[in-house]
């Protein structure tokens, strides 16, 4: 059993940038995929980012490639950051982490899902 905590959610200015991680315990977790998404209430739940730790592959959303960069933590095997850069009013969501160990690429379920942090873009 795999159990993700997202951190690093908040206020930030539009423009302005944020950063998030994901810490997994449970499971060797350079062996899985692991993936960002967001829900607004009552809209459905978007994906984000996501990357593949043996390949090296990553994965982005139109909407936010260029701005944000999905990648292991480099001295944490177990953490996987999201960095967001140009935030946009619409980025304002809650982002839920999400891991799988299947070996397909990419993925379009994931077993296992953190609780999501808040965050929330201003003008």
């Amino acid at each position: 059993q795999v159990q993700l905590v997202e951190s690093g959610g908040g206020l930030v200015l539009a423009g302005g940038s944020l950063r998030l991680a994901c810490t997994a315990s449970g499971a060797t977790y350079r062996s899985y995929t692991t993936a960002w998404f967001r829900q607004l209430p009552e809209k459905e739940r978007e994906f984000v980012a996501a990357i593949k730790w043996s390949g090296g592959l990553t994965q982005y959303a139109d909407s936010v490639k260029g701005r944000f960069t999905i990648s292991s933590a480099k001295n944490d095997k177990n953490t996987v950051i999201l960095e967001m850069h140009g935030l946009k009013l619409e980025d304002t969501a809650v982002y839920y982490c999400a891991a799988d160990p299947s070996r397909d690429w990419p993925l379009t379920h994931y077993d296992y899902w953190g609780q999501g942090t808040q965050v929330t873009v201003s003008s």
